[in-house]
């Protein structure tokens, strides 16, 4: 038998890698961080333990990545679905479906998102993985189509903001509703209410149109 070629080993890599980051997500989202070892990542995702460090330093790592992961996939389907956003209001459309689909992300996915900002919080901040790196792209260029004159200040603010949203969506015993924190996302970059996916919930106040703002 012929040895496997560079190309064929590192798909295999990659689809190891992705199992395991899936599986992650899977059991916390089913159990909870505590009480998912990494043994129990490894067994879901069919690979051998050692394979867990291989890629990864520890279980705080394998969430991050993970998360990110799932936030870059989510992100990554928004802006990508059909009709895809085109004309001079493309941007704006843009922003609105990245701002819904952090905001879905967090009502989905509760648990998983208490666990990761707890982390960041906690812990060293940011990973610096592929995932998130790619999660960054797709928001930095989201800024761009919207418009920014200057993306390398703008993309962190609305990471912050996203961030900041995120947040109160968790807060144990005293959630805002996601109408409202919507409503002031999309007063901050001037976004219509119809933008984007827009929830059953009628606007706070009653106002559709925000009209255009400057970046």
């Amino acid at each position: 038998m012929s040895p496997r070629s560079a190309s064929v080993n590192e798909e295999l890599r990659r689809r190891s890698r992705e199992r395991l980051l899936q599986a992650a997500i899977d059991l916390v989202g089913e159990h909870g961080y505590e009480a998912t070892t990494l043994g129990d990542i490894a067994q879901r995702a069919g690979a051998a333990r050692g394979l867990v460090s291989y890629y990864f330093p520890g279980k705080r790592q394998l969430l991050q990545s993970a998360v990110h992961r799932l936030m870059h996939l989510t992100l990554q389907a928004a802006l990508e679905r059909e009709p895809r956003p085109a004309g001079p209001d493309a941007g704006r459309e843009l922003m609105a479906r990245a701002i819904d689909a952090v905001l879905g992300l967090t009502r989905d996915h509760p648990l998983l998102m208490r666990t990761h900002m707890a982390i960041i919080l906690t812990a060293e901040g940011f990973i610096q993985c592929p995932e998130q790196q790619r999660l960054a792209q797709l928001l930095r260029e989201t800024v761009v189509a919207y418009g920014s004159a200057d993306p390398d200040a703008d993309y962190p603010l609305l990471r912050a903001l996203l961030m900041g949203a995120v947040v109160p969506l968790l807060l144990p015993g005293a959630p805002m509703e996601p109408a409202l924190l919507r409503a002031e996302l999309f007063q901050r970059y001037g976004l219509d209410w119809e933008l984007g996916f827009p929830p059953d919930a009628e606007p706070p106040g009653g106002a559709r149109r925000q009209g255009p703002v400057s970046p």
